[in-house]
């Protein structure tokens, strides 16, 4: 009894302290498409996000928000999402020619870092503290997914299909568990990770009954951040799978988020309106 009494306090506190948490704009409304996406934060604070201005290209924009053209992708690829290995090492997931990238900061040299064919399209990214890539790979045709795991050795391999609509995935930053959700579904899966990177005891982390998922952070302290699209919120879940509070934002479409690297702030990529919005935590 205690403990229900002790969690619904908490949820009461955390709800009241989101109310307080407010969006504002980081980028100009308009400059980026509507197939904004992927925000990440390098290693000095820069946010990278894809298709500033126009399909096909990252934007890369300061800590103080002001925005430029970082590089326009070769060979028709558009990204998707963005994560960072090593210091000047970018990934980005090119759903389009069925790739993931990898782009050094410093030259903004495009490699092929690794291509599957039977991918879908790889959509969100997530990055394990040995730097071994996971990625979501939905079939938005028939409501289905895969998930891959990639690796420079090994290039793609396939962890699970036929799944529902994955989209978001994440990995705790203790390298120990994989989340993934399902978009069309509104479910969000949790893994262990274990040896050689592979999958175990998949469970049901939470699920909603309305509005879609889209891509998701952790932040220092395990809480997962979910984009709600169409609902225009995050969602804070704990690493229990306790819903704290929903974060309202000025857009409706909000499709990823990053932090910034103290976790004093987050950046949402809003579709509905074309630039990144910021949350001051």
């Amino acid at each position: 009894m205690k403990k229900n009494i002790s969690l619904a306090l908490l949820f009461l506190l955390m709800n009241s302290c989101s109310q307080q948490l407010q969006s504002s704009d980081f980028t100009i409304e308009g400059s980026f498409t509507d197939g904004i996406e992927g925000p990440a934060t390098d290693y000095t604070g820069n946010i990278y996000a894809v298709n500033f201005e126009e399909q096909g290209t990252i934007g890369k924009i300061t800590s103080s928000g002001e925005s430029s053209l970082f590089i326009k992708l070769p060979n028709g690829s558009i990204g998707n999402g963005i994560r960072f290995g090593k210091k000047n090492q970018m990934f980005v997931a090119d759903y389009v020619n069925h790739n993931i990238l990898e782009i050094d900061l410093k030259s903004k040299k495009v490699e092929v870092f690794a291509n599957e064919l039977k991918a879908n399209q790889p959509n969100d990214i997530a990055i394990s503290p040995n730097k071994t890539l996971y990625a979501s790979d939905p079939n938005w045709s028939d409501n289905t997914g895969k998930l891959w795991k990639i690796t420079k050795e090994k290039g793609f391999e396939l962890l699970e299909d036929k799944m529902g609509t994955t989209n978001g995935i994440e990995v705790s930053h203790d390298g120990k568990k994989l989340y993934v959700n399902e978009s069309i579904q509104r479910k969000i899966w949790v893994y262990d990770i274990v040896k050689n990177d592979l999958l175990k005891n998949k469970q049901e982390f939470i699920s909603f009954e309305d509005f879609g998922l889209d891509g998701m952070r952790c932040d220092e302290n395990g809480n997962l951040y979910v984009c709600r699209y169409e609902k225009g919120t995050i969602a804070v879940i704990s690493p229990e799978g306790v819903l704290l509070k929903e974060i309202k934002l000025k857009g409706k479409k909000p499709t990823n988020i990053t932090f910034s690297n103290d976790y004093k702030k987050c950046y949402i990529t809003i579709a509905d309106r074309g630039c990144i919005e910021v949350v001051k935590l």
